[in-house]
């Protein structure tokens, strides 16, 4: 388990990226990411070398093979390198990334870091009624670093009833802010999905941070850029769009942080993650151990 205790080195980072024009730097990224260039191919190279990259775990490992830096950052994987665990009561990890925390829910209050909690209803845009469902719940935070892959998966099967766009900062939430900075996932910009599943509501909560020139879901597309300016809602309960476990649901570029809820309190999250600690998408997260609901899942091609 890594140390948890902010540094003074952590503090002094923190004050630099809070000062900075977050939306400007990231728009630049976003638009420098998707110039065609001839040295593209150099630049992966150089990122990968720098980050540890592991190419050969692309479907498509050659970097001359990408036309943009996007095209590598979002690059797919090769499914048999990411096995999904089996049950349908098993939870399956979202994305490769790094445990930040991994919790039961204290009534609404959800970890952070080490003296610092934030709420479901500050996470979820303000709506103490969205919120309602995950009071004593179960929560797991994510985080994804530039070298990880970054397309986000369902860590469970599930329907879609809503999306929402929350404006926001764009602070970084590499560990040195999530240690410093109060309430970080609930002042920055994220998108946040609602499911229903067999075991209840399920919302994953997509946050943005500077670099992350972009948040995508498969149903809606690009979400952001633009940065809104107030809060939107779209709802989905007509469209009958349903998700199976480990289906891709949307991506980032650069590094981020995905939050998830779950209502169901009768969820044994897995001894073998902790603060610190992989994980790779499609691992055992944990397990439900009693079912809310006994609704029936079915797959619906997304077009």
């Amino acid at each position: 388990m890594k140390n948890s205790e902010a540094s003074l080195f952590d503090y002094i980072k923190s004050a630099i990226v809070y000062a900075l024009p977050q939306h400007f730097i990231s728009r630049l990224v976003y638009r420098a990411t998707r110039i065609k260039s001839p040295y593209v191919p150099t630049a992966i190279r150089k990122f990968s070398e720098v980050f540890g990259v592991n190419l050969d775990e692309a479907v498509n490992p050659d970097p001359n093979s990408y036309s943009t830096f996007n095209e590598f950052f979002t690059r797919p994987i090769k499914p048999e390198l990411r096995p999904i665990a089996k049950g349908e009561n098993i939870i399956c990890s979202p994305v490769d990334g790094t445990i930040s925390q991994i919790q039961q829910i204290d009534h609404d209050s959800i970890f952070q870091a080490k003296g610092r909690r934030y709420n479901v209803t500050q996470l979820l845009g303000g709506d103490a009624q969205l919120a309602q469902p995950f009071i004593n719940g179960s929560f797991a935070t994510i985080y994804l670093s530039p070298k990880d892959y970054h397309r986000i998966h369902m860590p469970i099967a599930g329907k879609l009833e809503q999306q929402i766009y929350v404006p926001g900062r764009l602070y970084s939430v590499a560990p040195f802010t999530v240690k410093t900075l109060n309430g970080i996932f609930a002042r920055n910009e994220r998108v946040i999905a609602l499911f229903e599943s067999k075991f209840g509501k399920m919302a994953m909560v997509l946050v943005g941070a500077i670099n992350v020139a972009a948040i995508e879901t498969v149903w809606d597309g690009l979400v952001t850029p633009p940065a809104g300016k107030t809060i939107s809602y779209k709802k989905y309960e007509k469209e009958n769009i349903c998700l199976n476990k480990a289906e891709e649901m949307g991506c980032f570029n650069m590094g981020s942080t995905v939050i998830l809820l779950f209502e169901n309190n009768q969820l044994e999250w897995s001894s073998k993650f902790a603060e610190g600690v992989s994980i790779k998408m499609g691992e055992a997260l944990g397990e439900f151990r009693v079912e809310y609901h006994k609704t029936v899942i079915k797959q619906k091609h997304i077009s």
